[in-house]
């Protein structure tokens, strides 16, 4: 599923390995705000948590294990800025994400949201959508960024 307000004319750009991948996490987080969110969209199996951990290590001094939250839904951590990674792929109601503590998350520090389509249309108004998409062969990512609210103009 593609993000609601996508930029078809905004346009990929590829990235060859997992490394990447994080890397564009770490870089991410440099530009991340309190109140902000990452949302990440993509395949099962696109690089969506390898994003993410980039993105966690990046803002956390002691380079935190950053485990999967597939099973526990939301993990947090402190670092820079306070960071919620919520994984909602298992969420039946996009009101769940709230009682997981999205409005916390965001009030406190900045949230990164992996199968953020299950809100439902209810996505933070201050957020950068990354798309994800695997190619035709399997080879490499193919990422797009579209910044909403507080990300527009920062040099995706």
């Amino acid at each position: 599923m593609r993000p609601p307000v996508s930029n078809p004319e905004r346009p990929f750009r590829t990235l060859n390995s997992a490394e990447a991948m994080a890397a564009l996490g770490a870089s991410i987080a440099q530009g991340l705000r309190r109140g902000e969110a990452v949302c990440l969209w993509g395949p099962l199996g696109a690089g969506k948590s390898t994003l993410a951990r980039g993105l966690v290590r990046a803002l956390t001094t002691q380079g935190e294990e950053v485990p999967s939250t597939t099973f526990t839904l939301v993990q947090h951590y402190e670092g820079r800025i306070a960071v919620a990674h919520f994984d909602l792929y298992r969420l039946k109601r996009p009101e769940e994400a709230y009682e997981l503590g999205l409005d916390e998350a965001l009030d406190a520090g900045a949230a990164v949201i992996e199968w953020p389509e299950r809100l439902e249309g209810a996505l933070p108004a201050d957020r950068l959508d990354v798309e994800i998409a695997i190619p035709d062969d399997g080879e490499g990512r193919l990422v797009r960024l579209t910044g909403h609210g507080g990300w527009v103009g920062r040099g995706l």
